[in-house]
């Protein structure tokens, strides 16, 4: 349960002795003697309650209070009163004031009005946590297109591990959205008003390397003419994405340990170390520990990297999320250019599920931009013989199933009516296709 209590009060004596009785009641006190100085370092979002004089010299309890409901008019605000300011303290609760206490008053009956509010309180903070979990859920989801168990469960790890201070490495095949995932976990977790700084480490020539990643002062080598800041440097406070961290040169890979490790940094050419505040999301498409083994990668950075590790699947290995994904970057694709696309044929639709996308979600974009434009199919679907014709139906089937269950949220009965199939043969192609009811549940 919530303990904190913030106290306002000019009297020191009254500060004193509310400070003692709750302090021997297990609550976290914090005193002001003015009310400014309240507002000035009140944290947003404070999970507590405020306790507040009514006369103060300056700004009284009343302002407080008025200036406290404009930043969070759900944040509970006890008022202590004199006799005489009974009817303005009554009044101020018609205004926000959660109670009012008149001196001199007992400490049952403030530890009782405090017990309510932080009750209260805590509600409504969970109820705000519940709402903004609903918010970010369902944005995530239009950011993270997909119905296969897969992209569901790659939707749950990015939700909780955006809030963790941890490394991130994401292991997938070219094309298949590692930057998109990276940006994801940055934008949903705290450092999202922070930088984002990604860097390709194959697209760097290896002399170029350290002052791309830690900068230099001016003369710190031939052509270096003014002082340079740093990829590290410049996201302090925020991310920094490494793909293909497995080509990072090794002498630099020493170096990021350090940083890593110190969280400080020296340019090129300069004796000061910089301290930094970073978070690493690294992105792999072989196995790094074998690539340590193979001693091409330094084993102590890859496991400093993977503290946190993300498997993104091939497109072949999540055949019914293709129908989406092929329709988002199609209308997408038609919206930019102030055209419609034109639909899609069954027999069209079959080629998307067969073929095996080798370049995985960015072929996909490629085939449906194409497509969206009018310039006929991409090369690969129409020469590409690809699955039997059974298979190819078992997948379709597969998305459709999915695709309904997901729109019902799980609902049996309404998946039943829309499909108009029987609950005995749903039972088996569920059943068949290895989808749980559980798995499309509305869990908001």
């Amino acid at each position: 349960m919530l303990n904190s209590v913030i106290v306002v009060d000019d009297e020191a004596s009254i500060r004193t002795a509310v400070e003692q009785w709750l302090g021997l009641s297990g609550f976290d006190v914090q005193l002001f003697s003015r009310a400014e100085d309240c507002l000035a370092q009140l944290p947003a979002h404070f999970p507590g309650v405020i306790l507040s004089d009514v006369r103060m010299p300056g700004m009284g309890g009343l302002q407080l209070l008025e200036q406290l409901q404009q930043r969070d008019p759900d944040l509970p605000v006890i008022l202590l009163t004199g006799h005489g300011d009974v009817p303005m303290a009554v009044e101020a609760m018609r205004n926000g004031a959660y109670d009012f206490l008149e001196k001199p008053f007992s400490p049952e009956s403030l530890l009782g009005s405090l017990r309510r509010a932080l009750e209260k309180r805590q509600l409504v903070l969970e109820n705000h946590r519940l709402h903004e979990q609903a918010d970010q859920k369902a944005l995530l989801e239009t950011t993270l297109l997909g119905m296969s168990q897969g992209l569901q469960q790659l939707r749950r790890q990015v939700l909780d591990l955006a809030s963790l201070p941890v490394n991130v490495l994401i292991r997938g095949e070219t094309g298949s959205g590692k930057e998109r995932v990276a940006r994801c976990l940055h934008d949903f977790g705290p450092r999202a008003e922070q930088p984002f700084v990604a860097l390709n480490c194959a697209a760097i020539p290896e002399h170029l390397f350290e002052a791309e990643l830690f900068g230099h002062e001016s003369g710190a080598f031939t052509g270096a003419q003014g002082k340079r800041i740093g990829k590290l440097e410049y996201a302090n406070g925020g991310t920094v994405f490494l793909d293909e961290i497995e080509s990072m040169p090794l002498a630099q890979q020493a170096k990021l340990l350090r940083v890593l490790q110190e969280q400080k940094l020296e340019r090129l050419g300069a004796n000061q170390s910089i301290s930094v505040d970073l978070r690493i999301i690294a992105a792999t498409k072989p196995d790094l520990l074998e690539e340590a083994r193979a001693g091409r990668f330094r084993e102590d950075l890859a496991y400093r990297l993977n503290v946190a590790e993300l498997h993104l699947a091939p497109l072949r290995e999540r055949r019914e999320d293709i129908p989406l994904l092929f329709a988002h970057f199609a209308r997408s694709a038609a919206e930019r250019l102030g055209r419609t696309a034109p639909p899609l044929s069954g027999a069209q639709l079959g080629r998307l599920l067969s073929h095996d996308w080798p370049g995985n979600v960015r072929e996909l974009a490629n085939a449906a931009e194409r497509h969206a434009l009018g310039l006929g199919e991409p090369q690969p679907l129409l020469s590409e013989a690809g699955q039997s014709l059974a298979a190819q139906q078992e997948a379709f089937e597969a998305q459709c199933l999915r695709a309904a269950l997901s729109r019902h949220k799980g609902d049996i009965k309404a998946v039943m009516e829309e499909l108009q199939l029987p609950r005995r043969t749903l039972n088996e192609k569920m059943q068949r296709h290895a989808l749980l009811r559980e798995d499309f549940l509305d869990r908001a």
